[in-house]
């Protein structure tokens, strides 16, 4: 009886394995040739099967990392200015291009906060006028304000109320909750007729406010930093940095502000809530190498992106910043090449930037490429021609942007733009207007519609449109690529 029993248990110890079970004894792939017996993995393999499982989670926590970073920079370069909850910096005579921050504009005055809620509610009065909005520290949208938000232009009071905050909430404020204790506020006030900023600066400090619910009956007074002169960088690093900055903002929140595959990747790394972030050898040269891919992968997907439906005419340079709305989902599913590249060149987001609302909010098309599919060349000269009647109820703006650092292009002029807000800017008989892009000044032409550029430098060019018409939105209205001149 026992002999019968140790036959048939040999018997299914050399059963073969079903089909497409069974791991042969070597498996030939992009990592070399990997080696087990039986099945089970030789000492080489092991280490490099989890050195690549290592590489391959901290790429992707690179480019899901991008988001909050791009809010922890803006948090670091903001706090030098003065404490949250009560500064704000505004740049009262525009932004210039020694201010290194991803795709900034040259006709709007932007006024920044952080705001901290871990002390409870905060209150923010928001001027009239304005365009703009607040998003969490995980770069999530938490609301809209001035002309997008409820208060649809006329000004407002907002309640911004922290995660699992239960107290009572005063009537007479729009309520906003938060989904994370650190918060980026930010809106601009807009260039009147004359193409001055000022005027509107001044109703910005005149009605801007914020401060604690809790001080709502003596409210401390709001400070407010011209920042225009100040250079600053608010641009994320792609070194070891991006991973301090990183677990910054992971140790400074809920772990329910962010989903638990996000938080996985993150503490594979060694970047958990409640704990210092002090990797090894080996994981400082592993992140150092992710870093560098990961910004390499966020560059590609940006500068060639590769979903066709994102470009606005069939064949043309021209396309949006990002797709699947300000969710960046798709049928449920999240878009992970447009989040990625979306947080690469810009650092917040909001539903006004892609909801198709006739003479409100503003649209934007990217061109990173000529007529011809190539790279800009800073040496070369190129024409961009925008037909007559665009349809933008406010302005329209064209902005060189650096490839490199995703901000203004720094050359010998003031600002590498040209807005139809300009008072010199050159029109053509028909109505339509063309700019010229180049490292000289066109032969003839008096360089009111002239953009410099610089030769062995990059570059890449938006169209804004604030108030976006009807044939914006349906085509009937079409921006014709920027073609070289030769």
């Amino acid at each position: 009886m026992v002999e019968e029993v140790n036959h048939h248990d040999d018997v299914r110890a050399h059963a073969p394995a079903p089909p497409g079970i069974a791991c042969p004894d070597e498996v030939r792939t992009r990592l070399g040739t990997l080696r087990f017996s039986d099945g089970f993995p030789d000492d080489a393999t092991v280490r490099t099967l989890f050195d690549n499982l290592d590489f391959q989670r901290a790429v992707q926590a690179y480019l899901l990392g991008l988001a909050p970073v791009d809010m922890a920079v803006m948090r670091t370069a903001l706090s030098r200015w003065g404490p949250a909850n009560s500064t704000m910096a505004i740049w009262e005579d525009l932004v210039h291009p020694r201010f290194v921050g991803l795709v900034y504009n040259t006709s709007t005055s932007y006024c920044y906060a952080w705001l901290d809620l871990r002390d409870g509610p905060l209150v923010v009065e928001v001027p009239p006028g304005v365009y703009g909005g607040i998003d969490d520290h995980w770069c999530r949208w938490v609301a809209d304000l001035g002309l997008t938000g409820a208060d649809r232009g006329e000004g407002g009071r907002y309640l911004v109320v922290p995660p699992g905050y239960d107290g009572d909430l005063p009537a007479g404020h729009v309520v906003v909750r938060s989904r994370t204790y650190g918060n980026f506020l930010g809106y601009r006030g807009f260039r009147d007729e004359h193409g001055d900023p000022h005027p509107a600066v001044e109703v910005i400090k005149a009605n801007a406010r914020m401060y604690p619910l809790a001080r709502a009956g003596d409210p401390p007074p709001t400070r407010f930093v011209n920042v225009s002169p100040e250079p600053a960088v608010a641009v994320p690093p792609a070194d070891h940095r991006f991973w301090e900055l990183l677990a910054e903002v992971v140790r400074s929140e809920p772990a329910e502000s962010a989903d638990p595959i996000t938080l996985g990747l993150f503490a594979g790394l060694g970047i958990r809530a409640g704990e210092a972030f002090d990797p090894d050898d080996r994981t400082r040269t592993l992140l150092a190498e992710a870093a560098a891919v990961g910004d390499a992968t966020a560059r590609a997907l940006t500068y060639r992106f590769r979903q066709s439906e994102a470009y606005y005419y069939p064949g043309s340079a021209w396309r949006k910043g990002f797709l699947g709305g300000y969710l960046l989902r798709d049928r449920g599913a999240a878009l992970l090449d447009s989040a990625a590249q979306l947080y690469f060149w810009g650092g917040s987001i909001s539903p006004a930037w892609d909801r198709e609302v006739v003479g409100a909010g503003s649209q934007y098309a990217f061109a990173f490429v000529d007529a011809a599919g190539s790279p800009f060349d800073g040496g070369r000269a190129y024409r961009l021609h925008v037909p007559p009647a665009v349809p933008a109820d406010r302005f329209w703006s064209v902005i060189l942007y650096d490839t490199q650092t995703r901000s203004m292009l720094r050359t010998g002029q003031e600002w590498p733009s040209v807005t139809s807000q300009d008072q010199g800017i050159a029109v053509n008989g028909d109505g339509s207007v063309d700019i010229r892009f180049g490292p000289e000044r066109p032969p003839g032409d008096d360089g009111r519609n002239w953009i410099q550029t610089l030769p062995g430098k990059g570059w890449f060019t938006m169209f804004r449109l604030y108030g976006p018409l009807r044939p914006w939105f349906d085509r009937t209205w079409r921006l014709p690529d920027i073609t070289p001149v030769e």
